[in-house]
């Protein structure tokens, strides 16, 4: 791995009222200034690290992978690279957290190496994979045997069942061809009518694993974006999504896939040892805000996780078609978006902080968010454009705000419930708004060091990710690292922490 010296520039265009101009490049002097300052402190930390590609470090690296294929959730991480870091960081024994499970990479990855893992997840897709997965590594010969049943009785080709309608949000209704939608029905009224509820989970995440292909809509990030035949417009632009596949073709592929790996030899629930039992595997649904003070201190031996990214991708609308699927209604849907750690331009400021955390434990919060002299700086700038109307949504200040405040006590409960020297690794992205880079890797870093973990290591790919098309055409091209963090918990800390 390659030393990783390079400073960040911040050449940021000021199209500015003059009268603002003083007060702005002020702003951009405080932010290049800090920015620096950051850089030079973690200079011996970042590592240009040849083993990690974007592949690895993202869903793609899972989309080829028995078990793990059967829902792409693409803001995972691939259980290729859970391996890779427990190797690099030694994790042989004892229970690990994902306080942002996903749909459970770390969690199956590590109880292939017979580790007991706890997760927290808050969106009800991610719970239901995890779910449907746990239910295949105990019930398999029993869901083989479902899974065949369907592909011979064809439940979405029977006339005589009573369809079960399919409850959409506003913004999934007219999402499917009228064909689809019938068939899609047929299949929930037959899931209706079972009552083993292991072949039930596997095959409504096989339903759920479809909606996407079998739509007019692809997932983009902050919304759903919807095909011209439709007859849905996008902002006047003409989307062709390519193929739509017909209802029966893809659930007869994703069926046999299933299937496949299911009787598969090297399948998702194979331990790396003959002799080593699988790990146990806990889901707790919910907010990690939440649930995470109510876990004992001292008990996990590792932390692997990627929180939401400070990007303003909107799971309650990218993932519309599989909350309306479970039977999520419009209050729901707002509910759970704020409920989330802030990463949309819509989230409100979390009020009821103070009803999972001690007062004396969030003042320690604002302590520490305010000696975040780049990020405070960054906060400023954002507010000041926000001020003179010059961001494309007046949300993203507040966002950027909110993310990095909530991000404080979720660290800090991780390092009070991680042993001694015990790793916290991190995936997570670099960001750009109004033409500023935002380094999260550097200052989550430095927050970390501040409640009291050591940067071991913060490992960037060799490539990173471009930012936005708008953000290039207004701009210019910058790119912006993506990075894995490995931070490690105070050793010879006490249950006080």
């Amino acid at each position: 791995m390659d030393s990783f010296n390079e400073t960040e520039s911040c050449l940021i265009p000021m199209p500015l009222l003059l009268e603002e101009e003083k007060q702005s490049a002020a702003l951009i002097k405080k932010i290049e200034r800090e920015k620096t300052l950051l850089a030079r402190h973690f200079s011996n930390y970042l590592h240009v690290n040849s083993d990690l590609s974007r592949v690895l470090v993202s869903f793609q690296g899972n989309k080829n992978e028995s078990g793990y294929r059967w829902f792409k959730y693409k803001e995972g991480f691939s259980f290729a690279l859970v391996n890779y870091c427990f190797d690099k960081c030694s994790i042989r024994d004892g229970k690990i957290l994902d306080p942002f499970a996903g749909s459970g990479a770390t969690l199956f990855a590590a109880s292939r190496r017979g580790l007991n893992t706890v997760g927290i997840e808050l969106l009800p897709i991610g719970c239901e994979v995890i779910n449907a997965r746990k239910y295949a590594l105990a019930n398999t010969k029993t869901i083989v045997g479902h899974i065949k049943k369907w592909l011979a009785e064809k439940p979405w080709k029977n006339r005589e069942l009573k369809r079960t309608k399919f409850n959409h949000l506003r913004i999934t209704k007219g999402a499917f061809p009228e064909k689809t939608e019938m068939m899609l029905e047929r299949c929930l009224a037959a899931l209706a009518g079972m009552r083993d509820a292991a072949g039930k989970s596997v095959l409504r995440l096989a339903l759920l694993s479809i909606l996407e292909e079998t739509s007019y809509t692809r997932k983009d990030g902050q919304y759903l974006r919807w095909d011209y035949r439709s007859g849905r417009t996008n902002g006047g632009k003409k989307f062709d999504k390519g193929e739509i596949k017909e209802f029966e073709a893809a659930i007869t592929i994703k069926l046999h896939q299933i299937l496949d790996d299911l009787n598969g030899e090297n399948d998702l629930f194979a331990t790396n040892h003959e002799s080593q039992a699988a790990g146990n595997i806990e889901v707790l649904r919910g907010s990690c805000l939440e649930i995470m003070p109510k876990l004992n201190t001292n008990s996990f031996s590792a932390i692997m996780t990627s929180p939401p990214y400070c990007n303003r991708y909107d799971y309650t609308r990218t993932y519309a078609l599989e909350l309306a699927m479970q039977g999520m209604g419009e209050e729901g849907i707002r509910s759970l978006r704020q409920q989330m750690l802030s990463c949309t331009v819509e989230n409100k400021p979390k009020d009821n902080l103070g009803d999972y955390y001690s007062e004396s434990l969030l003042n320690d919060v604002q302590s520490i968010f305010k000696s975040q002299n780049l990020l405070c700086a960054i906060c400023d700038y954002l507010d000041d454009l926000k001020e003179q109307d010059l961001l494309n949504n007046p949300g993203i200040a507040r966002m950027v705000r909110n993310y990095f405040f909530e991000m404080i006590p979720t660290m800090m409960e991780a390092h009070r419930v991680l042993k001694a020297d015990a790793p916290f690794i991190m995936v997570n992205d670099n960001v750009q708004y109004a033409g500023i880079g935002i380094p999260v890797d550097l200052i989550l870093s430095k927050i970390a060091e501040d409640i009291g973990f050591r940067v071991e290591t913060i490992w960037v790919l060799p490539t990173g990710k471009g930012n936005s098309s708008q953000q290039m055409g207004n701009h210019g091209r910058q790119e912006l690292r993506k990075c894995v963090y490995v931070w490690r918990a105070s050793k010879g800390k006490s249950a006080s922490l």
